[in-house]
């Protein structure tokens, strides 16, 4: 069985137990409720249940909202973290508006908690900061995307200045997003920067620990492979995405059903950038090859 799935049959009998405690004792026992039904949200949404994330993402809330107008300095913390769960599973059904008045409202809520207590809720304020660009670049509001991830950025970057090996991660990420948005503008340039500095932050990070960050350096250096090709530097681009497919390789054969749909992506970058170098016959090799592998079904090991 899938862990995924073991971790699914854990949560949803800690609720049934929850349940009958809270129908009994609601002032002790709803609030392990409600953070029990964000877990499942979380668990559905990783095994593809998004409907069903969505109704126990929603109950959750409902449990804190009530919690949180009782006693707003103790609950408005995980209502915050419920919303921004709740814009990810509205999003993933396609609801984009209603995914941005969701994030819209944990935000203004996050923006609260970090005046009185900047230490402990900055790094809360600027993951969903983060989640707003995406939302936002979702529905082609490009302009406030960037105003938004750029505001993320500089919290990201004042965390990291303190503690890098909790926050450095977050910065590659948030830059990763920037470099994306200032290329949908027309800043290539500046969209270049932004990916190399995400790069730098990725390496050492991979270097440690491979698992947790080899997919988000070869995102990271598929992104840098298109920049460098929107600026017309295509042998620099060539190496950025040979890079990006030797990672995503390695991670294919692990979990194919995971990272093929990528490494079929980073193929057909391949092919792009040997046809602008003239390499047809190789181009035409990298797209057979992602044709090939993207009609394969995949399964993980």
């Amino acid at each position: 069985m899938d862990r995924r799935e073991e971790a699914l049959l854990a949560i949803e009998e800690a609720i049934g137990l929850y349940r009958q405690l809270a129908a009994d004792q609601p002032a002790a026992f709803n609030p392990d409720l409600a953070m029990s039904l964000n877990n499942l949200s979380v668990c559905l949404s990783d095994l593809g249940h998004q409907e069903e994330a969505l109704l126990a993402i929603e109950e959750a809330i409902e449990l804190r909202r009530q919690l949180a107008a009782d006693r707003p300095a103790a609950f408005n913390p995980d209502l915050a973290r419920s919303l921004n769960n709740l814009s990810d599973h509205l999003s993933n059904l396609g609801r984009k508006e209603e995914a941005l008045l969701a994030i819209e409202e944990a935000i203004e809520l996050h923006r609260q908690l970090a005046a009185d207590q900047p230490a402990a809720f900055n790094p809360d304020l600027a993951m969903s900061l983060n989640n707003l660009s995406n939302h936002l670049s979702n529905l082609g509001r490009k302009e406030e995307a960037l105003l938004a991830i750029e505001e993320a950025i500089e919290l990201h970057r004042q965390l990291a200045a303190d503690l890098p090996a909790a926050f450095n991660p977050d910065l590659a990420m948030s830059l990763n997003n920037l470099s994306t948005y200032l290329s949908n503008l027309g800043c290539q340039e500046e969209a270049l920067l932004a990916i190399e500095e995400a790069i730098k932050l990725y390496r050492p990070l991979a270097a440690d620990r491979p698992d947790a960050f080899n997919p988000d350096l070869a995102m990271s250096l598929n992104n840098l492979s298109l920049r460098l090709s929107d600026l017309g530097h295509q042998e620099e681009a060539l190496l950025a995405i040979e890079e990006a497919i030797e990672l995503r390789r390695q991670l294919a054969e692990v979990r194919p059903a995971v990272f093929n749909t990528v490494l079929v992506n980073s193929l057909k970058i391949l092919s792009d950038c040997l046809s602008h170098l003239s390499r047809l016959e190789e181009a035409s090799l990298a797209a057979e090859e992602a044709n090939k592998l993207s009609q394969e079904p995949t399964t993980d090991q």
